[in-house]
């Protein structure tokens, strides 16, 4: 064998289809896309859940069932680090200024302190909950922590 006879394996590679190239072709005029209508338009994808207009399965099943993440309470967190870095020693430390400060998304938002980080500040911080480390480090440092309704 030489490699003048070398060849490709038959029907490895199919060659591309090119359209609108004439009649002759076989993908002229239209380019196989039919006439008028969404498919005939260029960035039209067919949803995967379409069903022909049939009533789609997941709009023919029930809802059903009890989903308790409906009630949940969510909180925004906050941790001693960042109250070390942003507030000075003595402050007061609530909702409105954790949100001036940028820390909170909404001054709506429940607020969570959590423990992690340093800190060295007495600072007096009320929120809607804190965790045990968060209680003991700004109460080892003397401030106060209140719990906001």
């Amino acid at each position: 064998m030489y490699m003048h006879e070398i060849t490709a394996i038959a029907g490895a590679y199919k060659k591309r289809k090119r359209v609108g190239r004439g009649k002759g072709s076989g993908h002229g005029k239209t380019c196989g896309r039919g006439h008028k209508g969404d498919g005939s338009r260029s960035g039209f994808a067919l949803p995967l859940t379409y069903e022909g207009g049939q009533m789609p399965l997941f709009r023919r099943l029930p809802k059903r069932g009890f989903n308790n993440a409906n009630f949940t309470t969510r909180y925004e967190v906050v941790n001693v680090s960042q109250l070390e870095r942003l507030f000075e020693d003595g402050a007061a430390v609530g909702v409105q200024e954790l949100y001036v400060a940028g820390l909170l998304d909404s001054q709506a938002s429940r607020v969570k302190i959590l423990g992690d980080g340093e800190l060295t500040k007495k600072l007096n911080v009320s929120a809607h909950k804190f965790s045990k480390s968060a209680e003991q480090k700004i109460s080892g440092c003397g401030g106060t922590i209140k719990v906001v309704a």
